[in-house]
C-alpha cells in the first residue's frame, strides 16, 4: 500500500473538494470585507474599572468583522493543512484578484450617475461607497497576513511531523492575524480615528481572532480530518518554494 505521507512536489492528485475550499474561503473574504470592515461596536464591561485599558468608561470597542472575517484564517489552514502551501498560495492569488475586482466594481457602480428617479443614491454610497485607504490597507494586509499564516501552518507542519494540529492552527494565526491586524487598522483608521481607537482595535481583535481560532479548533480538526479521509493524501511541504511569486503547481 502507497504511502500517503507524499511531498506537495512530488504528488498531483486529482482532489474532489479543493475547488469548493477555495470558493467558501472567497466568499467569506469579499463578504467580511464589504460588510463590517469600518464598523466600530461597543459592549458594556461593568465589571471592568472604568478608564482602564483595553475598556475604556466601561465598554469593549472591537471591529464588527471580528465574528466573520477570521473563518478566512480557519479556512486558509485547512487548505494548507490538507492541500499544501503550492495550492493554498494559488487560493490566496485568487481572493487577492477577487478583492481589486471587488474595489473596482464598487467604485464603478458607485461613480454611475444615478436615475433621477431613483433616491437611494446617498445610502448606496454610504454602504459600497468604499475609502480608498480602507480598500487599499484591507488588500494589503490580506495578502500578507495570509501569505504568513500559510508559511507558518507549512513549516509548523514539518517541525511537528504532522501531529499536534491545533500548535498550528493557533500559531500560525497567532502570527498571521498579528501581522494582517497591524498592517490594516494603522493603514486604513489612523488620523481618522482617535490614535487610542485604533491601538485598542487593533490589539482587542488580534486578540480575538486567536481566541477565536481556538475555539473553533474543533471545527477545524473535523474539516481536516474529514477532507483529508476523502482526498486521501497527506501533504508535507518539503520540497515547496515558498515565495509567494514563486509559480504554483
Amino acid at each position: 500500500m502507497n504511502d500517503p505521507r507524499v511531498s506537495n512536489r512530488t504528488a498531483q492528485p486529482n482532489f474532489r473538494y479543493f475547488d469548493l475550499v477555495m470558493a467558501a474561503f472567497v466568499t467569506i473574504l469579499l463578504l467580511s470585507n464589504v460588510i463590517g470592515a469600518a464598523k466600530l461596536s461597543e459592549l458594556p464591561m461593568s465589571w471592568w474599572p472604568s478608564g482602564w485599558w483595553p475598556a475604556p468608561d466601561g465598554m469593549f470597542i472591537f471591529g464588527a468583522g471580528i465574528l466573520f472575517f477570521p473563518l478566512s484564517y480557519v479556512i486558509g489552514d485547512v487548505l494548507t493543512e490538507v492541500y499544501g502551501y503550492a495550492r493554498a498560495r494559488r487560493v490566496i492569488w485568487v481572493g487577492f484578484a477577487a478583492m481589486l475586482f471587488m474595489a473596482f466594481m464598487s467604485w464603478a457602480v458607485v461613480a454611475m450617475p444615478p436615475a433621477s428617479s431613483w433616491a437611494g443614491q446617498s445610502a448606496y454610497e454610504q454602504v459600497f461607497g468604499l475609502i480608498p485607504r480602507i480598500v487599499f490597507a484591507s488588500i494589503v494586509a490580506f495578502w500578507a497576513g495570509e501569505f504568513v499564516n500559510s508559511f507558518v501552518m507549512a513549516r509548523m507542519k514539518i517541525m511537528t511531523q504532522g501531529k499536534a494540529l491545533w500548535s498550528r492552527t493557533i500559531g500560525s494565526t497567532f502570527v498571521g492575524q498579528g501581522v494582517d491586524s497591524l498592517l490594516f487598522y494603522p493603514i486604513a483608521f489612523l488620523g481618522v480615528w482617535e490614535t487610542r481607537d485604533v491601538l485598542l482595535v487593533m490589539v482587542t481583535n488580534w486578540a480575538l481572532k486567536v481566541v477565536w481560532e481556538a475555539l473553533l479548533t474543533p471545527v477545524t480538526y473535523a474539516a481536516v480530518g474529514w477532507l483529508k479521509r476523502r482526498e486521501g493524501v497527506e501533504i508535507f511541504d518539503t520540497n515547496t518554494n515558498f515565495s509567494p511569486f514563486a509559480k504554483s503547481n
